[in-house]
């Protein structure tokens, strides 16, 4: 695909990013009708098919991006996308799509899944500057921390349906789904299958159509590195918020935002620690600890906002838009701190 883009005129590669970004946003409304369409058939909270199916979905990008790094021996891609992801993924889209209008949210099922949520990330820094402390400048997350991640990534996927079941039996909350659906559930599942899949494909054509015009631009390859892929992998996640925001199904929204996080640690980084050992230090960059010193506190922090906010909003019911503008602000001087350290 690389190729062929490459061998287009300018021109060309310009109105293939018009069409990605039509098929991009069709495919994210297509899917957010599918997931919302299944749990008003299912009686499955809105925010669980957001952490579970349609995350697994979105992520997939991240996952393909960062196994076949690993594969092609360039691990260290795998540890920093993952990682960019779950600060993009909270920071950025929850960040600015909470801004825009107010988020539900619902004590039992944030309760849990947040926790979860900011469990994995303080898990995720603790493996890493253990290895560090222990290992040195050899650090890295080998094969045996990816087995770990897996299994808890079966262990989440396990706890989210039953907690989805308690939740059917306890809760008389009206979960915001269109009681007036008629489609069937083949249509609904084919609808969020389709979507998933033309929103993970049109993705990957646009990530690589944008970055082949910014380079034919002569825009810095640092620059293209720190903010088009990293920001291309999470293109699904924002797609998807912005069209549940619109259609007013916040819960999938903050669920999506949440499932992403918790999958970014434990099925993108156990499956590429499966498929090679990620070091945690990188010699060829400027800073070779840049990992632990910006990525890993920068992560920590944007979980931490996350939690507290979470913490707030459950005990008022809904998110007040004003917290996506530190989440928002956080991501904006992560991204700006990253294209300082690069270009030095």
């Amino acid at each position: 695909m690389a190729e062929s883009i490459q061998s287009m005129p300018l021109s060309a590669v310009a109105i293939l990013i018009v069409v990605m970004l039509y098929f991009l946003v069709r495919a994210a409304d297509v899917l957010v009708e599918g997931a919302t369409g299944l749990a008003y058939r299912f009686g499955v909270p809105k925010v669980i098919v957001g952490a579970t199916i349609v995350s697994l979905g979105t992520t997939s990008p991240e996952a393909a991006v960062s196994v076949m790094a690993a594969w092609a021996g360039k691990p260290g891609l795998a540890l920093g996308n993952a990682v960019g992801s779950v600060i993009a993924d909270t920071a950025l889209i929850f960040g600015l799509c909470s801004m825009l209008t107010v988020v539900r949210a619902d004590r039992f099922i944030l309760a849990r899944q947040g926790r979860l949520q900011f469990g994995s990330g303080i898990l995720l820094a603790a493996l890493c500057y253990w290895a560090w402390y222990t290992q040195g400048d050899a650090a890295s997350l080998g094969r045996p921390v990816g087995a770990l991640l897996l299994v808890l990534l079966v262990v989440y996927m396990v706890v989210s349906i039953r907690w989805s079941r308690q939740y059917a039996a306890v809760s008389t909350h009206d979960d915001g789904s269109d009681g007036g659906d008629t489609r069937s559930v083949l249509m609904t599942a084919a609808m969020l299958i389709g979507g998933l899949l033309v929103v993970v494909a049109s993705s990957h054509v646009l990530i690589e159509a944008v970055s082949e015009f910014a380079v034919r631009l002569g825009l810095p390859s640092v620059v293209i590195a720190a903010t088009l892929v990293a920001f291309g992998t999470s293109l699904p996640e924002l797609m998807v918020g912005l069209s549940a925001v619109r259609q007013g199904h916040g819960d999938l929204l903050v669920g999506n935002v949440i499932g992403a996080d918790i999958l970014n640690v434990l099925f993108v980084i156990g499956a590429s620690a499966i498929a090679a050992p990620l070091p945690i230090l990188d010699f060829g960059s400027a800073i070779p600890d840049l990992f632990l010193v910006l990525h890993l506190p920068a992560m920590l922090l944007v979980l931490g906002m996350f939690r507290i906010f979470v913490a707030q909003a459950t005990r008022v019911g809904t998110f007040s838009r004003w917290m996506g503008a530190p989440l928002l602000a956080t991501y904006v001087a992560y991204s700006v701190i990253q294209f300082v350290v690069g270009r030095g």
